[in-house]
C-alpha cells in the first residue's frame, strides 16, 4: 500500500470461496499449508492435494471485534505512528500537519482524520471517520466539506486509517481481517503490514481492493534486493464476486520459510520468504481515495461516491504454537 505497485501474475478466478462459519475468531486456530519446496517466485495454490499439506496450529495474540470505538483503548493509532521523534506540530497542527496522514507518493487524494485532528488549525475539528454499529467498524471516506478544504490541505476527501505501530507487532504468525471490500472510482481499501522499526520494504499487502473492478482483490509481497536496492514485488489478483456485499476473511500466514495468503482460510498463493523479513511487523487498515500506483483504482472524479464505507467485522492476529 505504501508503494503498492501492480501485482504480477494476472487475474486468477480462484476456488469458490464458500461462506463457511467464519464469523468468530477462536482463541486457537489450525490452518493448512503446502509442504512442497518453493522456488524464488510466488505461486498460486490450486486444487491442492490434501496429502501435500500440513497443519499449523496457532493461538490468538490480538483481537478487535469492534464492539466499541477503535480509539477508546489506544490499541490503534489514527495516523502513521512512526518511530521518529518528530515535533508534535508535524501531525497535530501547524503547516506540516498532513505529515503521517497520507502517502503523497501514491497520488492519494484523501487525508486521514480523527476527532483530535485540527489540520492547519490548533483546535481539533472533531471529524470522526470511524463508525461502530452492531459490532462492525466502518471506516468512512467522504468528500471534504468546502469550508474545511483549505484547513485540510486541499485534499478531496477525508477518511480514516488505523495502525498498531508501537502498540502491537509480531514476527511470524497469522494476520486476518473479516471485511467487505468497497468499490467505486478512486476507492482503495487495504489491510497490510510494515516493519515495526519503520523500514520499508518489507511490506505485506494482505488484501487491497481495486475500486474500479468490483470483486477484484489483490494480495502482494514487497521486498528489496540488497545488492541493487531494487524493490521487487510478487502477488496475484483473485476474483471474489460478492466481496463488496458479503464479509470474507482475508489473511496471511508468515512462517520462517514461506508466506501464504488465504481467503476464507483457504490457501490461495504462497511465496518463499524474501530477503529482509527480519523485524516484527504491525498491522494497518485504511481507506484511501485515489491512486497512481495501483492499477484499477484511478483518481477520484465526479463519478466517485460522495460517501463510501470500508466495513470491518474484526481483525485478529495469531502466533504459531511451539512444537
Amino acid at each position: 500500500m505504501l508503494c503498492a505497485l501492480v501485482a504480477m501474475g494476472g487475474l486468477f478466478a480462484g476456488p469458490a470461496f464458500a461462506q463457511a462459519d467464519l464469523a468468530g475468531a477462536t482463541a486457537k486456530l489450525t490452518l493448512q499449508v503446502a509442504t512442497a519446496m518453493l522456488g524464488e517466485r510466488c505461486r498460486r495454490v490450486e486444487a491442492p492435494n490434501p496429502a501435500s499439506f500440513a497443519s499449523v496450529a496457532l493461538h490468538r495474540t490480538f483481537h478487535d471485534d469492534f464492539d466499541t470505538h477503535p480509539l477508546l483503548d489506544e490499541r490503534w493509532a489514527p495516523y502513521y505512528a512512526g518511530g521518529a521523534a518528530w515535533p508534535e506540530a508535524r501531525y497535530w497542527g501547524g503547516e506540516g500537519s498532513d505529515f503521517r496522514r497520507k502517502t503523497s507518493y501514491n497520488g492519494e487524494q484523501q487525508i486521514y482524520v480523527d476527532p483530535r485532528y485540527g489540520g492547519r488549525e490548533t483546535t481539533p475539528l472533531g471529524l470522526d471517520p470511524f463508525k461502530v454499529k452492531d459490532g462492525v467498524l466502518s471506516i468512512v471516506a467522504s468528500r471534504t466539506p468546502p469550508a474545511l478544504k483549505t484547513v485540510l490541505f486541499n485534499n478531496e476527501y477525508i477518511s480514516g486509517i488505523l495502525t498498531t505501530q508501537s502498540r502491537f507487532a509480531q514476527k511470524y504468525g497469522y494476520f486476518e481481517i473479516r471485511a467487505k471490500i468497497p468499490v467505486g472510482t478512486g476507492v482503495w481499501p487495504a489491510f497490510w503490514m510494515l516493519a515495526d522499526d519503520g523500514g520499508w520494504p518489507p511490506e505485506v499487502d494482505i488484501v487491497e481492493g481495486r475500486g474500479q473492478r468490483p470483486g477484484d482483490i489483490v494480495m502482494t509481497t514487497h521486498w528489496r534486493i540488497p545488492e541493487t536496492q531494487r524493490v521487487e514485488r510478487c502477488g496475484f489478483d483473485f476474483i471474489v464476486p460478492d466481496a463488496p456485499t458479503a464479509f470474507h476473511d482475508y489473511g496471511v500466514l508468515w512462517q520462517p520459510d514461506r508466506i501464504t495468503y488465504f481467503i476464507d482460510r483457504q490457501p490461495v498463493s504462497e511465496i518463499k520468504v524474501p530477503v529482509g523479513f527480519h523485524e516484527p511487523m504491525y498491522m494497518i487498515v485504511n481507506l484511501a481515495m485515489g491512486s497512481k500506483t495501483l492499477e484499477g483504482v484511478g483518481f477520484v472524479d465526479g463519478e466517485s461516491p460522495n460517501i463510501v464505507a470500508f466495513e470491518i467485522d474484526r481483525i485478529s492476529a495469531y502466533q504459531i504454537d511451539e512444537r
